[in-house]
């Protein structure tokens, strides 16, 4: 029996898929190829692998804190149990995060393969998917690092390569890595092709807990003691663990193919690797999106309320309005409620140059959406102007925000659904379907929905600066405590 613990790398900065991603929703929590997102895809592939001798336990996911709520989430509406979630305090890349999945899973006293996935790639065809994975498993179980390596149909030029042995391709062999080499030039790339035993660096691996703590310990000591260090300050709040975070901050930043992988080859450490030829993609940019996703009789992809005429190979995104496109062919049009994104379908990875000016104009179409969500519900911000601010709040049953108040405005509630239980400083009232109430500035307040249906309610702030930093919080069932 092989002892499987899933770690899903769940980081990500949201920025190459925007507007539709953000840095507070990154593009592994979208929908894109299908009705689960790329994490819900990643995590269900890795569960899905049980069988008589493979026992795969609950996964184990890596992420920051801001979006440790949206993987518990998105792992319940899919009835997946999460075995402990990672929080980064900071990005320190890949290294780091497997680091600490690594130590987690060596402090029950067990060492079990860990398999190793980014959250936010896809794959098209998950029986492929499984017979890869069966094959680098009992591999892995003998010490040897495995490596997924995607058998290339092109001369890509975005992506890292793997040079194999070569081997006879009718056999179903695991094969030795010879290197790793660099994102090539078009031509290189093409020789890679024309020479064959070369495949794509998908970021998956197949291995023992121990054997990286001790590759690890080998190539980059560094990045071990230092991480050791952080995960000795852990600390637990239920399924979270949360490491030292000044301790995790002075972790050196590096992946695990730059700490580890392209060390192994000239080493005594084995490293081998399984082909995939499963559709995989990790949907870098748009372009990539359109290229995986099912098309009309024009090359068209469209999802949400969209009209054409005339257009060809386009791509369009309409979430929340009508989107209408006439006689134009390789455009990219995604529509949000606070942006909208027009490309050229040859362009699309120039997207990065937008989100670093608006990061640099610190603008909030960088980081959140208009409907921003929260671990109890979620609120979209629907007008705006000078000292007011009007929203939709929806509050799941038996939820609650936390108990607070404001320094600099006043609010009024307005209940539009379900049943609302109000705490006004020594007040508790019970609110229903087109009552409201008034909340003063500085009044200690608390919003909770005692129903089996979801609260909503209309929210109009007033006041001299309605930011959602205004808040200072007592009592909080999700952490975020002030006081």
């Amino acid at each position: 029996m092989f002892n499987i613990t899933p770690v899903i790398l769940c980081g990500g900065s949201g920025t190459r898929l925007w507007p539709l991603s953000r840095t507070g929703f990154p593009k592994q929590f979208l929908c894109l190829t299908a009705s689960q997102s790329l994490f819900q895809q990643a995590t269900q592939r890795l569960v899905n692998l049980s069988n008589a001798n493979i026992q795969v336990t609950a996964p184990t996911i890596v992420t920051g804190e801001d979006h440790r709520f949206l993987a518990f989430e998105q792992l319940r509406e899919i009835n997946i149990e999460l075995g402990s979630a990672l929080l980064e305090p900071v990005g320190r890349n890949t290294a780091p995060a497997l680091t600490l999945a690594a130590l987690a899973a060596l402090e029950s006293g067990n060492d079990p393969i860990l398999i190793v996935t980014p959250a936010d790639q896809t794959i098209a065809n998950p029986t492929a998917f499984t017979i890869s994975m069966q094959q680098a498993i009992p591999e892995a179980a003998t010490g040897t690092i495995v490596i997924l390596g995607i058998t290339p149909d092109r001369p890509e030029t975005g992506y890292g390569y793997i040079q194999t042995a070569k081997v006879d391709p009718n056999k179903n062999e695991v094969i030795t890595v010879k290197r790793f080499v660099e994102k090539p030039n078009v031509a290189t790339a093409q020789t890679y092709l024309d020479e064959g035993g070369y495949y794509w660096n998908a970021g998956m691996f197949v291995l023992k807990a121990s054997v990286w703590i001790q590759t690890l310990g080998q190539f980059r000591p560094d990045i071990l003691k230092a991480t050791r260090t952080a995960w000795e300050q852990s600390k637990t709040d239920g399924q979270f663990i949360r490491p030292g975070k000044n301790e995790f901050s002075s972790i050196p930043a590096e992946s695990i193919d730059y700490a580890v992988m392209e060390k192994c080859p000239y080493s005594n450490f084995p490293i081998k690797m399984v082909p995939l030829a499963a559709g995989w993609n990790d949907l870098g940019a748009w372009d990539a999106v359109w290229n995986v996703s099912l098309k009309d009789e024009n090359g068209n992809v469209y999802h949400g309320d969209v009209l054409t005429h005339n257009s060809h190979n386009t791509l369009v995104q309409a979430t929340s309005r009508l989107v209408s496109l006439v006689g134009v062919k390789d455009l990219i049009v995604i529509e949000t409620p606070d942006a909208v994104l027009v490309a050229d379908k040859t362009h699309s990875q120039d997207v990065k140059h937008i989100v670093h000016t608006l990061n640099q104009q610190q603008r909030e179409e960088h980081t959140l959406h208009r409907k921003v969500h929260r671990p109890w519900g979620w609120y979209d911000s629907i007008d705006e102007g000078k000292r007011f601010k009007v929203k939709r709040i929806q509050v799941k049953p038996k939820a609650s925000l936390s108990l607070q108040k404001h320094y600099h405005r006043a609010e009024h509630w307005v209940v539009v659904k379900g049943t609302a239980e109000i705490i006004c400083d020594d007040k508790t009232i019970l609110l229903t379907e087109n009552q409201s109430t008034y909340i003063p500035l500085g009044g200690i307040h608390r919003l909770t929905n005692p129903g089996t249906i979801p609260l909503e309610i209309i929210e109009i702030q007033s006041g001299s600066y309605l930011g959602e930093d205004d808040i200072v919080r007592f009592k909080d069932n999700y952490g975020r405590d002030d006081k």
